[in-house]
């Protein structure tokens, strides 16, 4: 706990039962992050012998969401239902520093990746060239960028203090007003970490979404299936343009009510918007996991098969299910049969995770996952044959 001073000049001046529900919303953010981005970075650890090198920046990503959640959240609850900033002030600093750090890093990491996507989609001889070295090199060169104008406060550009609505911690933005160093040091902050990163993103994802518009109507001219690698370029520009939206959307309006205190009158900006805008801010640590463990079909692959084991290990083998459960999967076997003539498809079922015989006795438990076809045109017959056997360009228009 702090001095009585020091805990004189950090109380809230919001109302307390607005206190009461940030921190509750606090109290929700944080564990729905710790949540998402802990299952993000072991889905990751489990497929780390074939993650891309692109996708180093969506493990960044989730990094540095998860060090603001468990850096901030911690002392942000409690304050808040406290009514007042509980810790010193070198606790207010640290929390400061760790909030700019880890804000800066992710969109700067955003911007990183919104580069490499141009890259791979828009440049594709140069695109296929980005190896894991590159992406060692740019996930460092986002921290370290990030680190510059987290350290420069500590330094004296700028300065750390309280926020307006007085329980936390960020950048004083009452600062400029008295100091050339402090104005100067949040007019490069805006410009280098708001204003060029949101411009790379929004022209990146311009091109690539013209690009591959342009490959969507070409492919539909020529009948060209070989070519519906188009299809999956696609998929990440869906993916990684809802992560920077989300993100964006959180913390522009931070941007927005802090520059208005910098470059306006302090006094005029009610203590009340800067809380609304920091629980704002605060949520972009959740749409990480949302969009990449929802939508990317190889990270949500792993993480069904995850759970899969888990339940089999808690609640036992999925054998021993009820006996009007087998006669209706029994029935279900017999009517959906694959058809596609391979030997390791033969006897399986569409809807069984497991292997069955023809007489309708499952084997015992192992670790099985259906068998997928895909049904192809030739000429005027039709052909299924399985996803496995297909090439990977073309196995990543169907997984």
């Amino acid at each position: 706990m702090g001095n009585a001073s020091e805990n004189f000049l950090l109380v809230s001046n919001i109302s307390k039962d607005n206190d009461f529900i940030m921190g509750t919303l606090y109290t929700v953010l944080g564990v729905l992050s710790v949540l998402g981005n802990g299952t993000l970075l072991l889905v990751a650890y489990r497929k780390k012998a074939s993650l891309k090198p692109a996708e180093f920046f969506v493990v960044n990503l989730a990094i540095s969401d998860l060090g603001m959640t468990l850096t901030l959240f911690p002392l942000a609850i409690p304050s808040a239902y406290s009514h007042m900033w509980l810790f010193y002030k070198s606790t207010c600093i640290v929390y400061a520093f760790c909030g700019v750090l880890f804000g800066l890093c992710s969109l700067s990491n955003l911007t990183a990746l919104s580069c490499v996507c141009w890259l791979k989609v828009c440049c594709p001889n140069y695109g296929n060239k980005f190896s894991y070295y590159h992406a060692y090199m740019l996930v460092a060169g986002v921290w370290c960028y990030s680190s510059v104008f987290a350290i420069g406060p500590l330094s004296g550009w700028g300065e750390y203090g309280a926020e307006p609505y007085g329980t936390a911690c960020c950048i004083n933005w009452h600062a400029p007003s008295t100091s050339s160093a402090a104005m100067s040091y949040i007019v490069c902050l805006f410009f280098f970490c708001y204003i060029i990163p949101c411009t790379v993103i929004f022209l990146s994802y311009t091109f690539i979404l013209v690009t591959v518009r342009g490959s969507r109507q070409a492919v539909q001219q020529h009948v060209a299936p070989q070519n519906k690698i188009a299809n999956a370029h696609a998929l990440i520009v869906k993916m990684s343009v809802a992560v920077c939206i989300g993100f964006l959307a959180a913390w522009s309006p931070y941007a927005i009510v802090s520059m208005w205190a910098a470059f306006g009158n302090p006094a005029t900006v009610p203590p009340m918007a800067f809380a609304i805008a920091a629980i704002f801010a605060k949520s972009s640590t959740l749409y990480n996991p949302i969009v990449y463990l929802v939508f990317k079909p190889n990270f949500r692959k792993f993480l069904c098969r995850d759970v899969a084991r888990c339940r089999r290990t808690l609640g036992g083998c999925l054998c021993q299910r009820g006996s009007v459960e087998k006669t209706t999967c029994q029935q279900e076997c017999n009517s959906t049969r694959f058809s596609n003539g391979l030997p390791e498809s033969h006897g399986k079922c569409r809807h069984c995770p497991y292997p069955q015989t023809v007489s309708g006795n499952r084997d015992e438990c192992t670790d099985y996952s259906p068998q997928q076809t895909v049904r192809i045109l030739k000429g005027s017959l039709h052909q299924e044959v399985a996803v496995s056997r297909l090439s990977n360009e073309l196995q990543s228009d169907f997984l």
